[in-house]
């Protein structure tokens, strides 16, 4: 499976990215991966990686670019409960910086250099991501109705912005929430402001999971749930783009 580290130029500096995808000469349709806020390291490149074994070019940005490479912060190999106040003593300031306008401003620029690379065939794309980076997919998706066909969010804040916000989406969407992140109330919320916005979606609770169930170096890793996951994003990115 190629790889490449790549440097996506913006209107800030230039965003480090990660991208993974088949060894085949083909064109593949792409899709946007926005990491949670731990950011880019080993269970995301290999995240990609699965993806990208599906068929599809996988871009991962740095989107804390402004401040660093990444890892933007030092990480241990497991990101366990223990260390995870410290951590997240250091990401706050980084994730408060990160405000909306910064937000689409690379948004613009990771969609135009994910369409532009020779790897990448015509088409619409996907925008999927993890925790914060499932806000940042939905924002990516509904700023850019026509070009994005697809968006999934998994354990994210993906309501954060209200009803409104998700009115501007057209593309397929699935929302997958840990137990811990919603309530059955906010859920139904959620899903009547998807279904007044006239996408089609599925959006659930997925059992037994706490926040953060996709990344296998944390404690929050549920296997099943991680399962889950692919088993409801690829047919999405399938329907979206292969077979749209």
């Amino acid at each position: 499976m190629p790889t490449k580290t790549l440097r996506i130029p913006t209107a800030d500096g230039q965003a480090d990215a990660f991208a993974a995808f088949p060894d085949d000469g083909e064109r593949h349709p792409g899709v946007l991966m926005y990491a949670d806020g731990f950011g880019i390291r080993p269970v995301l490149r290999e995240m990609a990686r699965e993806l990208a074994g599906h068929g599809y070019y996988v871009l991962v940005p740095n989107f804390f670019y402004r401040h660093g490479p990444a890892p933007v912060i030092e990480l241990p190999e497991h990101i366990g409960e223990e260390v995870r106040p410290a951590i997240f003593a250091q990401l706050m300031p980084l994730i408060e910086a990160h405000t909306t306008e910064r937000i689409l401003r690379d948004a613009d620029a990771f969609l135009g250099f994910l369409t532009t690379q020779p790897e990448v065939g015509a088409g619409p794309v996907a925008v999927t991501g993890y925790c914060i980076g499932g806000l940042l997919a939905m924002r990516t998706a509904a700023a850019h109705p026509g070009q994005v066909a697809a968006v999934a969010g998994f354990h994210g804040p993906v309501g954060a912005d209200g009803p409104d916000s998700l009115s501007k989406l057209t593309a397929q969407v699935h929302f997958g929430h840990a137990e811990t992140d919603i309530t059955p109330e906010a859920l139904g919320e959620l899903n009547r402001a998807l279904d007044a916005a006239g996408v089609e979606y599925t959006s659930e609770i997925y059992p037994g999971t706490v926040h953060g169930f996709t990344m296998s170096d944390t404690d929050a890793f549920n296997p099943s749930a991680l399962q889950r996951h692919w088993d409801r994003l690829l047919p999405l990115l399938d329907r979206a783009l292969v077979n749209g």
